[in-house]
Parts: structure tokens; C-alpha cells; sequence
């Protein structure tokens, strides 16, 4: 085998993975860099079908990243009934990813504030709190795999606060029992509190 094969085999390699992705981002990058390696290869040989073709993917998945990673995007967050079907179903199709991520939740007739969050149009994830006064404690704040790594996250708490200042939320509160789950609210500018996490809006 040749070091050309091998850039070859590698390509391949960096394809087939990025179809084993289950986060949008992480595919595309993953398929990016196999398109880029497949251009490379294609030079080596001089094959101007590989190139012409892996630097358009190249191009393509190029211009959804940015679409992913900006807000150029459409998110929002729309209210819904906890008690709603959707949401109800929502939750059982996502219940071992909650329990890893958060186990601490546990629904509740108090977790009367609930939002959709959605990416171009499309169910992303979820919020649900239970409202006290002008604090809203988060009880569930889950986005599926696929758009974990989008910015859905940083426009609610940053852009799209006012999904919470419109319902006369001056406060969010919550609370950590994994170190993936405090390591995401540092992120999202939550600082830590007498034992729970706070966020003024």
C-alpha cells in the first residue's frame, strides 16, 4: 500500500464515520474533513471527478455549519402545556438521555411553565420550570443529540431571555447533580449560589 491509498482509506474513514454522528455538527464537521482528505486524494491521483465532487460537499457542508453555529437560523420557544401529548411523548422517547444528563428530574403538577424549543420549525428540545414569584426554578432544560451542539442554548439564555422576562421572570435557579449538567450551566453564564445555580435575567 502506497501513501496514496492511504489518504484514500482515510477519507473513506472519516465518511463512513461521520454517518455514525448523531449530532448535526459533529456529521458535518466529520464529513467536511473526510471531503477535504478526498480532495487531497484526488491531487495525488489526479482524478478531477473526486476532486470536483468532494469540494462541492466540501462547500455544502461548509455552509450548514455556519447555518448551525450562528443565529442565522430561526429557534424559538414556544409555549405549550406540560400535560400536552407532544410533550408527554416527547420526554418517553427521551427519558434515558434526561435520566443520564439530568436524573434529578421528576415531573410535577407544579412545573406549570413549559417551552418548545424548536430549530428552523423543527422539535429540539425542551424547558419546563416551576414558577415562584418572579424566580423560575428549571426543572428540565434537555436538547436532543442532534442539536446539542447548535446554539439553541445560548439564544435562550441570551437573545431569547425575553422567553422568560415576558412571563415576569426576573430570575432563573437550578440545580446540578452530574458535572456535565454544572459544567453546561457555567457555560450558559449561571453562577453558583447557595447550592443551586442562578442566572439574573
Amino acid at each position: 500500500m502506497n501513501w496514496h491509498e492511504i489518504v484514500g482509506y482515510l477519507a473513506s474513514a472519516l465518511v463512513v464515520m461521520s454517518l455514525a454522528m448523531r449530532s448535526v455538527v459533529r456529521l458535518r464537521t466529520v464529513s467536511l474533513a473526510g471531503a477535504i482528505v478526498f480532495v487531497v486524494y484526488g491531487v495525488l491521483i489526479g482524478a478531477l471527478p473526486i476532486i470536483l465532487a468532494n469540494a462541492a460537499v466540501a462547500l455544502i457542508n461548509v455552509w450548514h455549519l455556519r447555518k448551525e453555529l450562528t443565529s442565522a437560523s430561526p429557534v424559538s420557544a414556544v409555549p405549550i402545556d406540560t400535560d400536552a401529548p407532544f410533550v408527554r411523548d416527547f420526554l418517553t422517547a427521551n427519558a434515558l438521555e434526561i435520566t443520564n444528563s439530568q436524573p434529578d428530574y421528576h415531573p410535577s403538577v407544579r412545573d406549570t411553565f413549559c417551552r418548545l424549543l424548536t430549530r428552523d420549525g423543527l422539535p429540539a428540545g425542551v424547558l419546563i420550570g416551576e414558577p415562584s414569584g418572579r424566580e423560575l426554578e428549571v426543572k428540565l432544560d434537555y436538547v436532543t443529540p442532534a442539536y446539542r451542539d447548535s446554539q439553541i442554548a445560548r439564544w435562550l439564555f441570551n437573545e431569547g431571555k425575553a422567553t422568560f422576562t415576558a412571563a415576569g421572570f426576573t430570575r432563573l435557579v437550578a440545580h446540578a447533580h452530574t458535572t456535565v449538567h454544572r459544567n453546561y450551566l457555567e457555560m450558559m453564564g449561571f453562577r453558583s449560589e447557595g447550592g443551586a445555580f442562578v442566572l439574573d435575567l
